[in-house]
């Protein structure tokens, strides 16, 4: 697995926020989890490949945006909000030198923390940054290569991802106020604490779900069910209205 990644930028108080309030973010401290969060995927067997900074991008870490990753291809989106457009050709030009790139073309707009993949199901979260332009041409890219893409709708949160992650081989850790469990056949649902509403974002590598240390109580529920976890603490990036996934891009190796 590859993981690309980029540093964070020293404007992250400047970043894109939709549905928190803007509070005061230290940098410095959100660059040394970022630090921590990449170590540990390389502990967990990803191979790091860093992405060209972009200290003026203040959004410019949250690499998932800018791309939507199948092993046969890479579709580059046209983010949300105008002020990341400028962060993908960056990516495009890394993702290149692995597999075949294509891009969504106005009027389209999509974020990549809005795309769930199950196998060759893609699930498109209907939201203020990815609408149905974005849907039909992410649908239009991959069906040559066998793949589904369906819109699902969302309600109280940025991104699909906001709502749901997928942990293999079936669970599906959701806040079901965010997102209908049901949109997601052959999937095992499993709700987060109610206390505890942004904690369905997790990552899994290399047999490990990687939770926030925000959110512990949805932790245990993930041990009960025998999920193998581990806590990085990413609270000063969950002030720019990110989580685990939104950082880093993952590829498989063919």
């Amino acid at each position: 697995m590859i993981a690309f990644v980029r540093e964070v930028s020293p404007e992250l108080a400047r970043c894109e926020l939709s549905l928190i309030e803007r509070v005061p973010i230290d940098a410095a401290r959100a660059h040394r989890q970022h630090q921590r969060y990449a170590a540990e995927l390389r502990t967990l067997g990803c191979e790091l490949e860093w992405l060209p900074p972009l200290p003026a991008h203040a959004d410019g870490v949250f690499v998932e945006d800018t791309a939507v990753l199948v092993p046969e291809l890479a579709v580059m989106t046209r983010p949300g909000v105008a002020s990341r457009r400028g962060e993908v050709d960056s990516v495009a030009a890394a993702l290149a030198r692995h597999l075949p790139v294509t891009r969504l073309d106005e009027p389209a707009s999509l974020d990549g923390g809005d795309v769930l993949r199950i196998g060759h199901r893609l699930y498109v979260g209907v939201s203020g940054r990815s609408n149905a332009a974005g849907v039909a041409q992410l649908g239009a890219a991959l069906a040559p290569l066998g793949y589904t893409v369906r819109a699902v709708p969302l309600s109280g949160c940025l991104h699909l991802k906001s709502a749901c992650t997928f942990i293999p081989p079936e669970v599906l850790l959701v806040n079901p106020l965010w997102v209908d469990p049901a949109a997601f056949p052959g999937t095992v649902p499993l709700a987060v604490d109610a206390d505890e509403p942004h904690a369905a974002n997790t990552l899994t590598v290399g047999g490990v779900t990687l939770v926030s240390s925000a959110y512990p109580r949805t932790q245990r529920r993930l041990e009960q069910a025998g999920i193998a976890t581990h806590a990085l603490e990413v609270d000063e990036l969950h002030k720019a209205e990110a989580a685990l996934t939104c950082m880093s891009l993952m590829l498989e190796r063919a």
